[in-house]
């Protein structure tokens, strides 16, 4: 049954496929697309929407941002606080690396510890104001972590399915949220297949990246902080971790309806935007380097940046779209490399991050050696975790 609706800011209109466009209602449980088994995008009024001053004084979380999210009651809001997370200026690499500007936006500050909690946030408040049983989901460790805590808030049951090599800390702290956690030898896809068999008869909502539209809404946010704490104005270059790329591809609609709602300046450029990747599982680069045509067969392995071992991403079409159409780049860095990544940021900036975190670091690195980045452009690294939680992964491997 579904909650009672109340009268909501929310200027959600429809979900529509990711293809060819087609509308989906939106007040209902949804999976890909019924017409082309896609990912379904959630449209919204822009022509209808507030002036950006409406943000004055409001909560400093990912919530203020409420028109633009698909929540249509309150009442069924699942919040720990996540969102607005500091963009810090990282001036002692920048002046060691000849940067003009250097940002890095820490998602690690968020609640569980990570960027997953904004776009768990969101979906599990869905499946509360959607009426389902519970939730389920494959992950390499953060999004288990965030599902798990935010249907703990919510009274929801919660399944997590992840790789057995998945650090402890990620199984533990599902474990203390009182979630059932299935471990699997694999990787994440692998996982993927564990939760269909479990959800077979579908009593739970799978949030599995960009199998239902509501993670995509909640993850969207850092781009609405981006452009809000950059005073509206955008960095030339923004280089992101990009597993299931959920972030990528909602950062780019998030300044989508930023440039239909009037809230950044009509002459502004959008990002270029840079997909990263690790060097032992980089779907997105091997198609762009025309060594396979999709990411359908690709064989991935594990590495120590656990939220990058996604070998066949759903969202493969949409974020080759935003590289496109932002006139970015992938690329893949080694395990080797996000070490010494971690080890700069932690040395020179007093930042621990995840190794996602180090992989854009050094992957910003290498852009600029090569040209493709020039020194006087604005650059903006998105951290998506801490480094506390990947202690496994990393442990001992501190010393240059």
């Amino acid at each position: 049954m579904l909650s009672t609706p109340a009268i909501s800011v929310s200027l959600l209109t429809e979900l529509w496929c990711s293809r060819c466009q087609a509308p989906h209602a939106a007040a209902t449980v949804h999976a890909l697309s019924g017409c082309c088994g896609v990912p379904l995008l959630a449209g919204y009024a822009t022509d209808a929407g507030p002036d950006r001053t409406v943000l004055a004084g409001r909560e400093a979380t990912m919530w203020r941002y409420r028109e633009l999210l698909p929540l249509l009651n309150e009442a069924n809001r699942v919040s720990l606080g996540e969102g607005m997370t500091p963009l810090l200026t990282l001036d002692n690499l920048a002046a060691r690396y000849g940067l003009r500007s250097l940002r890095l936006k820490d998602e690690g500050q968020n609640p569980t510890g990570s960027f997953k909690a904004r776009g768990l946030s969101m979906a599990v408040s869905m499946a509360k104001e959607l009426g389902t049983a519970g939730c389920i989901i494959p992950t390499a460790g953060n999004a288990g972590v965030a599902m798990a805590a935010y249907c703990a808030k919510a009274g929801l049951p919660a399944t997590v399915v992840m790789p057995r090599h998945t650090p402890t800390a990620f199984q533990e702290e599902c474990y203390w949220y009182g979630a059932d956690v299935q471990l699997v030898d694999g990787l994440i896809n692998d996982c993927a297949a564990r939760v269909r068999e479990l959800n077979a008869a579908g009593h739970l909502l799978d949030v599995s990246t960009l199998k239902e539209p509501y993670r995509l809404e909640g993850k969207k946010t850092m781009g609405y902080e981006l452009a809000e704490q950059g005073h509206w104005q955008l960095p030339d270059v923004l280089v992101y971790p990009a597993g299931g790329g959920t972030g990528l591809i909602g950062i780019w609609k998030a300044f989508r309806e930023m440039q239909a709602l009037g809230w950044l300046p009509a002459h502004i450029r959008l990002p270029r935007m840079v997909a990263v990747q690790a060097l032992s599982c980089c779907p997105l680069v091997e198609i762009l380097a025309g060594r396979q045509p999709n990411c359908q067969q690709y064989q991935g392995r594990p590495t120590i940046a656990n939220g990058l071992a996604v070998p066949r991403p759903l969202g493969e079409a949409l974020m080759l779209q935003v590289l496109a159409e932002s006139g970015g780049t992938a690329l893949a860095i080694s395990d080797e490399d996000m070490l010494v990544g971690m080890r700069e940021l932690a040395r020179l900036e007093g930042l621990f991050v995840a190794p996602e975190g180090a992989a854009v670091w050094m992957a910003t690195r290498h852009l600029l050696a090569t040209g493709w980045l020039q020194p006087n452009e604005e650059v903006v690294l998105l951290n998506t975790g801490s480094g506390q939680k990947y202690l496994d992964n990393v442990l001992g491997r501190y010393s240059a």
